[in-house]
């Protein structure tokens, strides 16, 4: 099922682009309309126009639309579920659910496509679907950018992708076991790092060029729900955040010693309630995460926020995270993403329909009031693979 924008939209987030491209200056944003929120909190609507648009930061303070997709896009899965590869040629963006009708009603159900976008062409175009495992949620590109993995939630699965130019394919997968939301594959491309937010987990796979092997008995303990895993650039540490303590307890992130022969647990921490989104710096120095805090609650609900939460930490020689300081957001902010030199961040406000630039300056996250309106709710969003 594919949704079409109105050619207003389209052509508005066309407009100046054009003759674009590809760049690592790249950033994809999915929007999803299937979701909304209000008095009651979270419902499910009639479908209207899904996209995924493609952001050029080669101005990083100010950051425009250069093109934009009609593609099914899902709120439901981490904001992770889409990628650049690192050579900024192809776009790669998992879709976990389409919506169904029942009644009067609509409700989810599990989708088990893969959309090809080329970055290259002018204007960036979908080249080719691939059919992967059920509910792709979190998706991970390596560094060598021959690989990828999604995290499949209903089918308790991780598939594995080969990606070879333009053509990504199929090749396998690996059964979990258990419901799987968040894949990141380390920087060697020797390990990935899956999060089983169901058993409060995080899986260790093993990589051998196209052969992707699971052995249980290296799981790793998480805190309540793990939903969300990115690896530090050097490959050290990978950090699992969790969003299920709910109301206003925090929540906690799990940091791993991923380098190690036998990984292991090496400390946890928190940032603050609902950590659904994360991202760690290419340079490595930093973490941002975006706090749902109660936006998304109902609104009589006794943990009910208006706004949520930017956190900023610095991450340490020994994988340590601290806490250098916090900013105010828009309504349910999910996606989060960093410029090339790690020096701004996009985050992007499903509710408010809108994106605001930050600037990491002088060791701290400063709003710099540039805030970038979106032609739909933003439900993730991730620049290239590093």
């Amino acid at each position: 099922m594919r949704i079409w924008l109105a050619m207003g939209i389209a052509g508005l987030a066309l407009a100046g682009g054009r003759h674009a491209q590809a760049s690592a200056t790249d950033i994809l944003i999915g929007l999803d309309s299937k979701v909304a929120y209000g008095a009651g909190g979270q419902k499910f609507v009639q479908p209207g126009a899904d996209a995924v648009l493609v952001m050029d930061v080669s101005n990083p303070a100010h950051p425009r639309i250069r093109a934009s997709l009609p593609l099914v896009n899902s709120l439901l899965g981490p904001p992770t579920n889409l990628q650049i590869t690192p050579n900024g040629r192809l776009g790669l963006v998992a879709n976990s659910v389409n919506s169904v009708q029942e009644g009067e009603a609509w409700k989810p159900a599990p989708d088990d496509k893969l959309y090809v976008i080329d970055l290259n062409a002018a204007p960036p175009k979908l080249i080719d679907t691939v059919t992967i495992g059920k509910q792709p949620s979190g998706l991970a590109i390596s560094r060598r950018g021959d690989l990828a993995l999604t995290a499949n939630r209903a089918g308790k699965s991780v598939s594995v992708l080969s990606i070879e130019g333009t053509t990504v394919k199929a090749v396998a997968e690996v059964p979990m076991g258990n419901e799987v939301a968040a894949v990141a594959i380390a920087p060697d491309g020797k390990r990935a790092f899956a999060v089983m937010n169901l058993v409060n987990k995080v899986a260790v796979l093993a990589i051998d060029g196209m052969n992707v092997t699971y052995d249980k008995t290296l799981d790793l303990p998480a805190a309540f729900n793990p939903y969300n895993v990115d690896i530090t650039p050097n490959g050290k540490y990978a950090v699992a955040s969790s969003t299920g303590a709910g109301g206003k307890n925090g929540d906690a992130l799990t940091v791993i010693d991923a380098a190690a022969a036998r990984p292991q647990v090496v400390a946890l921490s928190t940032a603050g309630a609902g950590a659904e989104g994360l991202a760690i710096s290419p340079n490595g120095k930093w973490a941002v995460i975006p706090l749902l805090l109660g936006s998304g609650n109902k609104q009589d609900d006794w943990a009910y926020v208006r706004n949520g939460e930017a956190v900023l930490l610095s991450v340490g020689a020994q994988g340590e995270l601290r806490v250098v300081n916090r900013l105010p957001v828009g309504g349910l902010p999910e996606g989060v993403a960093f410029s090339p030199n790690s020096d701004y961040v996009y985050i992007a406000n499903f509710i408010d329909q809108n994106l605001q630039v930050f600037r990491i300056a002088g060791g701290r996250l400063m709003a710099t009031g540039t805030t970038l309106k979106l032609p739909g709710q933003p439900a993730s969003m991730r620049a290239l693979a590093h």
